[in-house]
């Protein structure tokens, strides 16, 4: 099959999105510590969540393997160093992924996390011991490419160091247009990872399409002005969040977050807009982080159908989008609703009496 790198240059990629966020409204994963023991205690709940994903059209699926490093598994209060090592969880993961994914031409990628060791201070040898101990279940199982999502560019550049050279790598931040965990511009952490050899680099959760986008145009302008061409990538969250644009920690300042953010979750049209706007501003691979669900990558593949051949998942079967099979509805209420004209100029609102837009106060 094609890899990445290829599928790239031929036009845009769609990515899978949430998993450890949605497994844990499903029941399958303990909030707060947020690790994937869910591969080993409940391996079909994670098989069924990669089938929605490539059914709603994902081009990807990740193997479950954010939070899995040693040194997060044994944090206090966290449950399941006990019993499983990150080897343990990154080799399951992986044979979860082959299974689903099968003779068919999706890629699994192998999804590397940020390690305690950085933020503790445990010094370069420490971070890259954790690192590589990920990236070891990845080359038995030869995934497809590597994604690396992390804070800190410093975290970022210790990681490319340890990467094995044959596998195409993607550097994300979960930064905004302010700056990373590290006081880094994103123009120039933009630039460091291109340097240090990461073939698609982008962002990454903590915040919202909007933010993400105006974070992923000061990159490619710094780029550009280096003369560096990689390949760019964004994967927002899922939820509206413009009060913590200029905040570190993202949407996790929320007081919301993370148990009552729905009212704040995204429409597909919103994803549609999305998908549109990044695609014209130069990103080709295009997914989703928290709070994004299949709807919302099926409404990528949609809206970016015709520049990828009229590919579409099988998802998209059962949907005419802009609300096209509404004309169908025996209810007079919906079949008025079956334009694009209508859900382009509909503003959901949340149906909460007295509560306020936006949030006036975020956490301290």
């Amino acid at each position: 099959k094609k890899g990445l790198l290829q599928r790239l240059r031929e036009g845009p990629v769609i990515g899978d999105c949430s998993y450890v966020f949605t497994l844990e409204k499903r029941t399958y994963v303990k909030a707060g510590p947020w690790t994937p023991e869910v591969v080993v205690e409940h391996p079909d709940a994670v098989k069924q969540l990669h089938k929605e994903y490539i059914r709603a059209g994902a081009d990807v699926v990740q193997a479950l393997t954010f939070y899995s490093t040693d040194d997060k598994l044994n944090l206090p209060g966290h449950e399941a160093g006990r019993t499983i090592t990150c080897k343990d969880l990154n080799r399951q993961a992986c044979t979860i992924a082959e299974e689903v994914v099968g003779e068919s031409d999706v890629l699994i990628c192998g999804a590397l996390s940020p390690t305690p060791s950085y933020t503790e201070g445990k010094g370069k040898e420490a971070v890259q011991r954790e690192f590589s101990k990920q990236v070891e279940a990845f080359v038995e199982h030869d995934v497809d490419f590597l994604l690396a999502e992390v804070s800190h560019m410093g975290h970022d550049t210790l990681l490319q160091r340890v990467q094995i050279n044959s596998f195409p790598s993607t550097s994300t931040l979960n930064t905004s247009h302010f700056r990373d965990n590290s006081g880094v511009p994103p123009g120039e952490c933009a630039v460091r990872m291109a340097r240090a050899g990461a073939d698609v680099i982008g962002v990454n959760c903590k915040f919202d399409p909007t933010t993400c986008l105006k974070t992923v145009r000061m990159m490619k302008e710094a780029l550009d002005q280096e003369g560096l061409s990689p390949f760019l990538m964004v994967q927002p969250v899922g939820f509206h969040c413009p009060e913590v644009e200029m905040e570190h920690d993202g949407y996790a300042m929320l007081p919301e977050n993370p148990f009552a953010l729905e009212p704040r979750q995204l429409t597909r049209f919103d994803v549609h807009k999305f998908a549109r706007a990044a695609y014209e501003l130069g990103v080709r691979y295009i997914g989703g982080c928290c709070g994004f669900e299949p709807h919302h990558i099926r409404a990528i593949s949609e809206e970016l159908s015709a520049e990828r051949g009229g590919r579409l998942g099988e998802g998209s079967k059962k949907h005419v989008p802009w609300g096209g099979a509404l004309t169908s509805s025996v209810l007079g209420t919906n079949r008025v609703k079956a334009s694009r004209d209508h859900w382009e100029r509909v503003q959901p609102a949340s149906g909460r009496p007295g509560h306020p837009n936006l949030q006036p106060k975020l956490m301290d």
